[in-house]
């Protein structure tokens, strides 16, 4: 019986060249689209869950109360880590760390500036990380030890094992090697290739042994804890306000701490007062949406022509049913030439997505593969393939088995209404679905250009910053001075911060018209004098650092967004107190756009360094041929820190990293965008082909009675254009509250016009009419001869 099905589905499939080839071709693109979003999807979800407990990881973070509005902040104290040990005996390891980041590897003659974290000694067995040499146990209990990545292992030692040998890093200390760990999965939120404990840096670094022992209030370090099963929401309770025992501390006072799942870090990191709001599981629910959508609009395509084409299967039908079919014989058969049909499908929509993923992955910065080997891969795939065809079968199956036998044979029988409303309904969800996604792609693509054009306070045009390592900060005045008379570079600056970013963050304690209770967090940023000369920004009033140091070690200067805060009406001269230390304000700078460029600008105080900081900035020279300055002042700095690679990166490369997320979104918007209007517009030609078919002999009396081709054309195009304009009135109201909804995110936002709804249904409409015409104006111009001869 399933055998005869079969053969009788592939016998229609292969009568139906045209109409089959419609029906795969738009199943299979439809079923690729899912399935690559599905793949991108379950990838995402897997970040973070690497570890074996993951479930029991958490990073601890403050809320921060400003005035009412509560900031999270991932920054603890070193206290907070002490007293979660000694008070907390659900918390089975306390962890904490800095900040990842790049410092020097030097063995023999290779040399490597790449990114590490200073953890403390149970770190690797808190995480479970694979090691590949070396005990997680004791590998970071000696101070002076450091545990390789494998890549970075054979980077600096080749094939042999590395473990006992010695590693000089920041050419200050050597350490021992005394383990090699995998590299981390690139579904790893960490971003480390080497760990070294953290005791090093207490050993090394006399503000980390303050810090130790200091306050709450010294927020500079990261924190990670494993817990006990089950007792996460206890723990909560106990931790909220550990701080609070600090009553005269009012950062203290103002934290509360909060666990975060190590689990969520990557699709959950969007706090709003305090609350998880979202974060990039926001797109990941949205392009599911539009995964189904398009899966959708494949499979009402199926439906569409398969009921279109009803009176071609009438004769079939009444033939099966005189001969004794029962109605749910005739539905199988149907249905099995719906799934062998999406079988096809489904190979094809294999094939398409094993073409397109190498592309799919570069433009996502991902590593995704079909999993052919995964059982479960086979068992959901072929599960809904089914499902898929059960569901574009199922209405068609239905229809054309109720068919009456009498009036099929007669060849009296006719569409009823109910059949071709039902089509137009169909059609139209097609398309409303289609011209929500270009209304979408068409609103991402104005959100990213209305920002980028936004203006930054600061130059980052031929802007480049280095990181500066021992040497450099050694060295400073004399690679200034080099840098400089080299004629390669104009202006030469350090700052605690990169030019993109403010990394410290303070309270003020005190300022001219403070009320009571208030607080503010403010970013802080150390600089040297130049600083402003270089980043190019602008100084509104007063005056600039001078070249010495310490007569400015007391001043301060603020951007306006500070001075917006602090409600100072005349900045100049007013006293600040940070950190228990008056400050005098000597100067106000324009806003720039260091942070993040959808968001207002945050208030920013400047304060003189006393020594170079950790980030060198310096302006190129416009005249300068970049490849020929890169080498110049590749040979410049490698004479000045010869035990470091020089590095470096271009400051509006790194601005424009800051919209990498949202141009993701807005290409694969635009491209599902095109494969929906495409699979659709399929759908319309497999319409217009059968309807054209249908009336050739009404064509043909047309012409006979001297319609023109305009006329055939416009006769036959009509229903449409109604449908897509019907479909572009549903889909604006629809995309109008998501987009909204979607906007509010960004405090700088464009707002949703009236002329973004005409765009997108007149592209529609042209797409549509361009389908349309082929098979319009191609009945319109037959000879009437032809198609009237049988009469």
């Amino acid at each position: 019986m399933i055998r005869n099905y079969l053969k009788v589905a592939w016998r229609n499939i292969v009568n139906s060249k045209g109409y089959s080839a419609i029906n795969i071709f738009g199943l299979s693109a439809g079923m690729a689209v899912a399935m690559l979003i599905a793949l991108w999807v379950v990838n995402e979800f897997s970040w973070d869950k690497s570890y074996p407990d993951y479930r029991q990881l958490y990073q601890v973070k403050r809320n921060f109360n400003s005035n009412g509005d509560t900031l999270t902040f991932n920054s603890t104290s070193l206290k907070l880590a002490n007293v979660l040990r000694a008070e907390i005996p659900e918390m089975e390891y306390v962890c904490e760390a800095s900040w990842t980041g790049p410092h020097g590897l030097l063995s023999g003659e290779h040399k490597l500036f790449v990114s590490g974290t200073g953890v403390d000694k149970n770190f690797l067995k808190m995480f479970g990380l694979p090691m590949l040499e070396g005990d997680r146990n004791t590998a970071l209990n000696d101070p002076y030890s450091i545990v390789l990545s494998e890549s970075i292992a054979v980077s600096l030692f080749g094939k042999e094992s590395p473990i006992g040998k010695t590693v000089r890093m920041d050419n200050t200390h050597d350490l021992r090697v005394t383990g090699v760990m995998k590299d981390l999965p690139a579904t790893s939120s960490f971003r480390f290739k080497y760990l070294f404990p953290f005791s090093y840096l207490e050993q090394t670094d006399e503000n980390v042994r303050a810090n130790r022992n200091g306050s709450f209030g010294a927020n500079g370090y990261q924190l990670y804890v494993k817990l006990k099963p089950g007792t996460a929401d206890r723990v909560a309770a106990k931790i909220l306000n550990i701080e609070k025992t600090e009553t005269k501390n009012a950062n203290a006072m103002n934290s509360a701490v909060i666990l975060h799942p190590i689990a969520d870090t990557h699709l959950y990191g969007k706090y709003v007062n305090g609350k998880v709001t979202g974060g990039f599981i926001d797109y990941v629910r949205i392009f599911s949406l539009i995964g189904i959508l398009v899966l959708a609009i494949a499979i009402i395509n199926f439906v569409n022509l398969t009921t279109a084409r009803s009176e071609k299967r009438s004769k079939e039908v009444g033939i099966r049913k005189a001969v004794g079919s029962y109605r749910s014989h005739l539905i199988m058969q149907f249905l099995a030439e719906a799934l062998l049909l999406t079988g096809i499908a489904f190979c094809f929509c294999l094939l398409m997505v094993y073409l397109l993923l190498p592309a799919f992955n570069r433009l996502t910065r991902n590593e995704i593969s079909i999993p052919f080997t995964n059982i479960y891969f086979w068992l959901i795939t072929v599960s809904a393939t089914i499902l898929t065809g059960i569901s574009a079968g199922l209405k068609p199956a239905f229809y054309l088995s109720s068919f009456n036998p009498v009036t099929t044979l007669k060849g009296t029988m006719k569409v009823g209404q109910r059949a071709v409303f039902s089509r137009k309904a169909l059609v139209v969800a097609q398309f409303t679905c289609s011209i929500a996604l270009i209304i979408s792609t068409i609103t991402v693509y104005r959100q990213m250009k209305h920002v980028k054009e936004r203006p930054t306070g600061f130059n980052t045009d031929l802007l480049l910053q280095t990181i500066s390592n021992n040497d450099v900060r050694r060295h400073y005045e004399p690679l200034k001075n080099e840098l400089l008379q080299s004629g390669l570079v104009t202006a030469v600056a350090t700052a605690s911060s990169s030019a993109t970013d403010v990394d410290w963050h303070t309270d003020i304690d005190y300022w001219p018209g403070k009320l009571e209770g208030e607080t503010i967090e403010m970013g802080a940023i150390e600089i040297s004098n130049d600083y402003f000369k270089t980043m190019g920004m602008e100084l509104l009033s007063g005056r600039d650092f001078s070249a010495a140091a310490v007569p400015d070690s007391t001043n301060v200067l603020l951007n306006e967004a500070a001075v917006k805060r602090m409600r100072l009406k005349d900045p100049l001269n007013q006293t600040l107190v940070v950190d228990g230390r008056k400050y005098h304000v000597i100067g106000i700078v324009r806003n720039a756009l260091v942070e993040s460029p959808f968001s207002e600008v945050g208030p920013v105080m400047f304060l003189r360094s006393m020594y170079p900081e950790s980030i060198m900035l310096y302006r190129m020279a416009a005249a300068a041929s970049p490849h020929a300055a890169i080498a110049g002042l590749t040979e410049i700095f490698n004479r000045h820190s010869a035990a470091f690679p020089f590095t470096y990166k271009f400051v509006n490369e790194e601005y424009g990293a800051k919209f990498r997320q949202e141009e993701l979104i807005g290409r694969l918007s635009g491209i599902f965008a095109l494969l929906a209007v495409l699979i659709s517009c399929l759908g319309l030609l497999g319409l217009a082909a059968y309807m054209a078919e249908q009336r050739t002999k009404e064509i043909g009396v047309r012409k006979v009675l001297g319609a023109t081709v305009a006329q055939i054309w416009f006769l036959l195009s009509r229903d449409f254009i109604t449908l897509v304009m019907l479909s572009s009135v549903i889909a604006a109201p629809l995309a109008l509250y998501f987009l909204q909804r979607w906007l509010q995110q960004y405090e700088y936002r464009i707002s949703i016009g009236a002329g973004v709804f005409f765009v997108a249904a007149a592209i529609a409409l042209v797409i549509t009419l361009s389908v349309i015409s082929l098979q319009a104006i191609k009945a319109a111009i037959a000879n009437p001869v032809k198609s009237l001869r049988s009469e």
